[in-house]
């Protein structure tokens, strides 16, 4: 355990001795669970309902690191104006991040607000724009490092010199993300939705290194998300929606795919059983299971890992669930999406 850990000892210091990297931004398996990350347009975007809150918690590598990475969120978005506009209103809504990473304690933590614009085009189509603006700030702990040059061939002694200086140990930036989506609902059994979104187009500058002492300036590379949900009603006991998830960065891609099925336990939709899985492609394999009671719906993950990594963490890569509550504000108020559902409003 002891040599895995310097390990990644090694490769975590690798990254802050070198003068320019890329990494992936903070992410979940459950993107479609965490909508406000995945598109600013999914803002008030809310077939089931015309508000949402939510929750969302993931555990990653803890099997091979004595500190794991922790990522958590939190968000609400709502749908406001929706008599001021023909067929259309707005989604207003915000979404606070926190991630934790190693024994260096890296932590990030990012505030935003989301708003975005919903136009109803004709009887079976929508089309969404949307953006977030908000700070993003980074710090570490340096104290809890230890750098190559501090490893004298058999354990590492953080009380010797090192080459490595940071010019700073905390960074905020402005951050901006912008976004849209399509839907199509041509019957009551269908629903089909696709969307794409650039993060950081501002390419905010981001770096515990002075620039003018390594001579780079080091910015966050945009970011870059498409996915295609579907949802089809087979019965009135099963609902199948596939979901197909695509995001690169720099150099770092990432392909997700699945499906999930709810299972009608009450007949009017207020328990819910939920299962399925999804493939991370040649890195895991993510089961998937829940429960929906009322407007709540609690989903849980665990990703398997298949890749090279499996031989270090004998497949146990990270654990990750979500907890939503969605519905009507109004008593008697109506979806303004039409998406399948068991519920009757």
């Amino acid at each position: 355990m002891k040599h895995i850990i310097y390990i990644w000892t090694l490769l975590i210091s690798a990254l802050f001795c070198a003068p320019k990297t890329f990494a992936q931004d903070l992410h979940f398996s459950q993107f479609f669970n965490s909508p406000l990350t995945t598109n600013p347009a999914n803002t008030g975007f809310i077939p089931d309902g015309d508000y949402r809150l939510g929750i969302n918690y993931r555990d990653q590598w803890s099997s091979v690191m004595s500190v794991p990475y922790k990522t958590m969120s939190a968000f609400g978005d709502v749908q406001l104006m929706k008599n001021k506009f023909d067929n259309g209103w707005i989604g207003l809504g915000g979404v606070i991040l926190r991630d934790v990473a190693g024994s260096g304690n890296l932590t990030s933590t990012k505030l935003y607000g989301s708003v975005a614009y919903h136009q109803l085009l004709g009887y079976s189509s929508l089309l969404s724009l949307g953006f977030n603006v908000g700070m993003s700030n980074k710090q570490i702990n340096v104290s809890n490092l230890k750098f190559p040059d501090q490893f004298d061939g058999k354990f590492f002694d953080n009380k010797l010199p090192t080459t490595v200086l940071l010019d700073k140990t905390n960074v905020s930036y402005l951050d901006m993300q912008v976004g849209m989506n399509y839907a199509y609902f041509p019957t009551p059994s269908i629903y089909v939705n696709t969307g794409f979104s650039v993060h950081h187009v501002n390419r905010p500058h981001e770096s515990f290194f002075s620039s003018e002492a390594t001579g780079v300036d080091n910015r966050v590379p945009m970011r870059y998300i498409g996915f295609l949900n579907g949802s089809f009603k087979l019965n009135d006991e099963v609902i199948i929606n596939p979901n197909i998830y695509y995001t690169r960065q720099a150099n770092v891609s990432e392909l997700v795919g699945g499906l999930n099925a709810h299972y009608n336990l009450s007949g009017d939709g207020e328990y819910l059983l939920i299962a399925g899985a999804y493939y991370r492609h040649k890195e895991a394999i993510i089961p998937l299971v829940g429960l929906g009671f009322k407007d709540y719906t609690f989903t849980f993950t665990y990703d398997a890992t298949i890749s090279s990594l499996k031989n270090f963490n004998n497949s146990r890569g990270a654990f990750e669930f979500s907890l939503i509550r969605q519905g009507i504000i109004s008593p008697g108020g109506q979806k303004v999406t039409p998406c399948p559902t068991f519920k009757t409003y």
